[in-house]
């Protein structure tokens, strides 16, 4: 197995709702996108994708689900690599989310 890249970025809502708007036609920003690559880049690395999360949104869902920023951003890098993976919702993300999630919950 080939290692591989995954690029982390952290954007505010309205460069989310710029990404929603030209990648999935849904004027609103969210909370993760994923952008699968699935090739080498220039440098010889192969790179799975890139994931972009808004931090804004993170730290409403944090407060909401009432832990730290830091574990709300561990879930959506983990919900993102997932995508990355190939999991779409409602086939097989959820299921593997409410695997996991209850483990980083848990050391909270």
């Amino acid at each position: 197995m080939e290692k591989a890249e995954v690029v982390v970025s952290f954007v505010g809502p309205q460069t989310m709702q710029a990404l929603n708007k030209k990648y999935r036609h849904q004027d609103k920003p969210t909370d993760v996108l994923s952008f699968t690559m699935k090739e080498k880049g220039l440098d010889g690395k192969f790179y799975l994708g890139d994931i972009i999360i808004c931090l804004e949104a993170a730290r409403k869902q944090a407060k909401e689900h009432h832990h730290s920023l830091l574990r709300e951003v561990e879930i959506l890098v983990i919900h993102g690599f997932l995508h990355l993976l190939g999991f779409e919702h409602f086939k097989g993300l959820e299921e593997e989310e409410a695997e996991v999630r209850p483990l980083l919950l848990k050391n909270d």
